[in-house]
């Protein structure tokens, strides 16, 4: 009886393990394990030949102790070359790591009515666009498209993962000193460009998570990531030419927060509370007098997640920059050196299907809409700016129904305070947006913005667009 009973125990151990197994492989399978049992002395010879002529498998010849070490090792590498599909999203875990890719594609018809020009509506550093005639659009919102990349695995104990960002647009790119942030090249054989934002790795563990490579930067970054026009357009930036993407609120409600080289260290969330802070490659000045920055730039943020049982979150935060800008010949024909700074303070509350937001800052030698665009006089004497913005986007089902009106101000240092001055003392939007859930991946938007641009001595301009279009997410 003890064959039989083997058998069976030997069939049933298959069964569990293997499933719906190949009969060669099962076949296999089943000598491999008999052949275990008979080295073990568990089967006699005659056992084990007669259980083997039962299931029509021809017994193995034994194998020896250095044969057997080999077959284990291979089995052993055979497991580490395995490729499995990630419980979530889309990737699959090869051996030790695990691959992930996300991204996302937009696009949008954007027709806009610029103001008419005229001896009063020319405004320095103004949003609002100024032309003869409605322009008309195929284009990206304020995302462009983009491909993320992470690789992860686990290696002495610690997180390590690798990122990559790379972000087409659809428009044709004309390359210059922003690169595919230039404006655009609306001709024919003209090609889009690859905006390769992120390149990173992170070294994560119980300590936290510290960060090298290019990635967003902190001051500014949640401003950005709350704003319900990142998925959509806002004001155009250029509809004649498009380029990689529209601004969105970006100079009117913040400054962009950019992505930068950086080294960054992340705290775990206590209670709720999570801290950032990192050291940046320095950059110079868009518009100041030439510059030979040697100190490095600071950032730092921190956040607050709490919940009020299912239906209430709250989010806030707050962030600050700093860098030091050495002024090229400082100390001689006037010209200065300086330190920019900024400091913003936030917070997103959702309670049901409503979410609000709101968002203000406050900086010193920064400039307005990207960092340090006009951010000094002629002489680098830096200039105070300010703003802020208010939204709130309410969800029934798959509809969503949003508005948000926000506003950058810039102020003249003591040289400027003169009249008919040109330079922009403020741009401010207002939009309104209608969202609708197509598919889980696909979201469909129309959106309205009005923006207005002010100068210091009174011009002023104002433009109106509408876009309809779509944008995915995987």
């Amino acid at each position: 009886m003890r064959p039989r009973f083997l058998l069976h125990a030997a069939v049933a151990a298959l069964a569990i393990g293997g499933g719906a197994t190949p009969a060669f492989a099962q076949a296999t399978a089943t000598q491999q394990l008999l052949q275990r049992l008979h080295e073990k002395g568990i089967l006699t010879d005659e056992e084990y030949a007669q259980i083997m002529a039962e299931t029509k498998v021809a017994p193995a010849p034994a194998a020896s102790p250095q044969a057997a070490a080999q077959d284990s090792a291979a089995g052993a590498l055979d497991m580490s070359r395995l490729v499995k599909i990630t419980p979530g999203g889309i990737g699959m875990e090869v051996g030790p790591a695990t691959i992930k890719f996300s991204g996302s594609i937009n696009a949008f018809y954007v027709n806009e009515n610029p103001q008419t020009p005229g001896p009063r509506t020319a405004v320095g550093g103004g949003i609002a666009s100024v032309g003869t005639d409605s322009s008309n659009a195929v284009r990206n919102g304020l995302l462009p498209g983009f491909l993320l990349i992470d690789v992860t695995t686990k290696q002495a104990g610690l997180d390590i993962g690798a990122h990559f960002g790379m972000y087409p647009g659809i428009n044709s790119a004309n390359w210059g000193a922003l690169g595919a942030n230039n404006g655009g090249q609306p001709t024919a054989l003209a090609t889009t460009g690859i905006d390769f934002r992120q390149v990173y790795i992170t070294i994560g563990g119980k300590f936290g998570t510290v960060k090298m490579g290019r990635d967003i930067g902190l001051f500014s970054s949640e401003a950005i990531l709350n704003d319900i026009t990142l998925l959509a357009v806002g004001p155009s930036g250029g509809n004649v030419a498009p380029a990689n993407t529209s601004l969105g609120r970006i100079g009117s409600g913040y400054i962009y927060t950019d992505f930068q080289p950086q080294i960054t260290y992340t705290t775990p969330s206590f209670g709720g509370f999570q801290a950032s802070a990192g050291i940046f490659q320095p950059l110079r000045s868009l518009t100041a007098p030439a510059q030979n920055n040697t100190s490095p730039g600071f950032q730092g943020k921190l956040t607050f997640d709490h919940g009020f049982g299912e239906d209430v979150k709250l989010r806030l935060w707050a962030s600050g920059i700093t860098q030091r800008h050495e002024t090229v010949g400082a100390g001689t024909a006037g010209l200065v050196s300086y330190t920019g700074r900024g400091f913003d303070l936030g917070g997103k509350l959702a309670v049901g299907p409503i979410t609000a937001v709101a968002n203000w800052y406050t900086a010193k030698g920064l400039g307005t809409t990207v960092l340090n665009l006009l951010d000094t006089d002629a002489r680098g004497n830096p200039r105070s700016s300010n703003g802020f913005y208010a939204q709130v986007l309410a969800t029934f089902g798959k509809f969503s129904v949003g508005g948000s009106y926000g506003e950058s101000r810039l102020g003249l240092t003591a040289l400027e305070r003169a009249a008919g001055n040109t330079l922009v003392r403020k741009n401010s939007s207002y939009v309104g947006q209608i969202r609708y859930g197509l598919t889980d991946w696909v979201t469909l938007l129309g959106e309205y913005t009005h923006a207005k641009s002010t100068a210091h001595g009174g011009n002023e301009a104002e433009s109106d667009s509408i876009a309809a279009g779509a944008i995915l997410f995987f």
